[in-house]
């Protein structure tokens, strides 16, 4: 006899260093919990295929993309969106580099370019220094339709050196 998977599930998830108890559709979406659950709109939802990046999140410390994961299956683990940047040292260089390198025009594609660079920055496994092609690599899973990844790229190079360093002061 077959029986049906349960139709919610609780779960108990870490959400930008904030603990979250919720009753959630087993068929929801991390990307429409965050969104309309929790009110954290700057998860963007694109394409819904896990193709234009818009969506990428943390998951345990891991790139994601929010449309392609389940609420349920982040139980018991932790989430930080863009939101929660603020928490890694170059998420301030990201969002000043950004600015000053026209790395964003309409914007909707942000929020996943600055997680997945955030990554990248971090990546101890990431050959250093950066250079345009290995920036391009990291950030191809991320889409945008306005910038032309020029300043984008650009950005990226500028907060892989911080302002003050040894690197910084030979540019």
């Amino acid at each position: 006899m077959r029986t049906d998977p349960p139709a919610t599930l609780s779960i108990a998830v870490t959400v930008n260093g904030k603990q979250i108890v919720r009753t959630v559709a087993a068929r929801l979406t991390l990307a429409d919990f965050l969104r309309d659950e929790l009110g954290l709109t700057g998860t963007h939802l694109g394409c819904e295929h896990g193709v234009c990046g818009a969506c990428t999140v943390f998951v345990e410390g891991r790139s994601a993309r929010a449309c392609l994961m389940l609420a349920a299956q982040t139980d018991g683990l932790r989430v930080d969106t863009v939101e929660g940047l603020d928490q890694f040292e170059e998420a301030d260089r990201l969002r000043q580099a950004f600015a000053e390198r026209g790395g964003l025009q309409c914007g909707f594609c942000t929020p996943g370019f600055l997680v997945a660079a955030v990554e990248l920055l971090r990546d101890p496994d990431a050959e250093k220094p950066l250079t345009a092609d290995s920036v391009r690599e990291a950030l191809s899973g991320n889409i945008c339709r306005c910038t032309g990844y020029q300043g984008i790229v650009a950005a990226v190079l500028d907060a892989a050196t911080p302002a003050g360093s040894a690197d910084s002061a030979e540019s």
